[in-house]
């Protein structure tokens, strides 16, 4: 359990910092001017609907300068680049194998064979044989997963080092997915079948990802400072992973360990992995292994910041954590949704935003609120929050504070 904490880690009489040292501080529970302000992104409807409703049309998802992250203040971050997947990719043509009348089967270069709807409303691909199945298959990926394969170390980071070195704003780096990945070559049901029948050639898939994460980390971390290392996984369901807890920290967990305990030689302590669902069972063997941090937190799900934080103290770091879907609705649930998490904010460790990209069925109106409430509670000062042009012709009114008034009361 963790201990009380009775002060906030926000000071608003602390000096302004810099993007790089807040993030630094709030993640070891350090006092800070602010919160960081960081959200998980947009799906490309939302973006569609907010253009309808008042969204300049200029504004794209993704980065840059036109991008509605920055649009709406989000704090920026760098990652270095690493070479960390298929090298080199598969290139060539897609083979058309049958077509019908409102579906298409194509071969993809890699081998995967799937169903892809031409008319009416598009959705994701049925895909009807994936490209890893036995050994053989596996063969032509491993070739292309050697750290030394020629053109794939192309970075010179002792240079980029130079750069990067006064940077004013959060480093990191991605190393990957360990079980993730060859879910999506093998597919979920085979590789779940693979697990009994095949499970040498499965541990062979991670043990090759984990060496080549080794050796390309190594190779980024020795010449460069970084302050976050971010992996991913997307291995669990609403009733929890589609592995067990026990066969994931005996296959798969010694693996991370290997991959995290690297990233700490180079003083990387703020690691984390991207898996929706509910993460619940799986966290204790993350923490073991080294991930500290658990990201997006998806409420609806089952997962909880709140929880979590109550069962592993300051041992767990966190990002997301706000169910989404509250915000489709009207002030008071939204204000609710942020009274839910601000004592966990206030301890420090966390970083809250919605549990997901934003969905489209929040409007742009509630979005702009939320955006502005949750900079509030973050400490953010009143004209730094009418700087972000989106927020600045919103009323000046306090809802945060009267509402947090009244909430407290009830």
């Amino acid at each position: 359990m963790v201990e009380d904490i009775k002060k906030s880690i926000i000071e608003p009489l602390k000096p302004a910092m810099t993007y790089r040292e807040r993030f630094r501080r709030v993640m070891h529970f350090q006092s800070v001017d602010k919160i960081t302000h960081w959200e998980f992104g947009y799906l490309d409807e939302t973006i569609e609907r907010w253009h309808q409703e008042g969204l300049p049309q200029w504004l794209v998802r993704g980065e840059g300068e036109f991008s509605v992250e920055k649009y709406f203040g989000v704090e920026p971050v760098f990652y270095i680049p690493v070479e960390g997947g298929i090298y080199p990719h598969f290139e060539g043509e897609v083979k058309i194998l049958e077509t019908k009348e409102n579906i298409r089967i194509e071969q993809l270069p890699d081998g995967t064979i799937q169903e892809v709807q031409i008319k009416g409303v598009k959705t994701i691909p049925h895909y009807i044989k994936m490209p890893i199945s036995n050994k053989e298959d596996w063969k032509r990926f491993k070739e292309r997963l050697n750290p030394d394969t020629p053109g794939r170390n192309v970075y010179d980071y002792k240079a980029l080092n130079e750069k990067l070195r006064h940077l004013d704003i959060p480093v990191g780096v991605y190393f990957g997915s360990f079980y993730g990945i060859p879910r999506n070559w093998i597919g979920f049901e085979h590789i779940s079948v693979m697990l009994y029948d095949q499970p040498d050639l499965v541990e062979d898939i991670i043990e090759t990802l984990t060496q080549l994460y080794e050796a390309q980390l190594e190779k980024a971390l020795s010449e460069i400072e970084v302050d976050f290392a971010a992996g991913w996984e997307d291995i669990a369901f609403r009733n929890g992973p589609m592995i067990s807890p026990s066969m994931f920290k005996s296959l798969v967990a010694p693996r991370i360990k290997r991959v995290c305990d690297l990233c700490r030689r180079h003083g990387i302590d703020v690691i984390w992995t991207d898996c929706d669902g509910n993460i619940n069972d799986l966290v204790p063997v993350w923490l073991e292994s080294g991930l500290n941090c658990m990201f997006p937190i998806e409420v609806h799900s089952g997962s909880d910041p709140v929880k979590l934080r109550e069962k592993y103290g300051k041992q767990i770091l966190l990002r997301g954590g706000l169910a989404k879907h509250q915000f489709s609705y009207g002030k008071k649930e939204i204000m609710e949704e942020l009274k839910r998490v601000e004592k966990i904010v206030e301890e420090g460790g966390y970083i809250p935003h919605m549990d997901h990209r934003v969905p489209e069925d929040i409007p742009y109106e509630n979005y702009k609120y939320y955006i502005k409430e949750k900079l509030t509670m973050l400490g953010w000062k009143h004209d730094e929050i009418k700087q972000i042009e989106p927020l600045s012709q919103i009323s000046d009114t306090q809802d945060y504070i009267h509402m947090m008034e009244s909430l407290h009361n009830q």
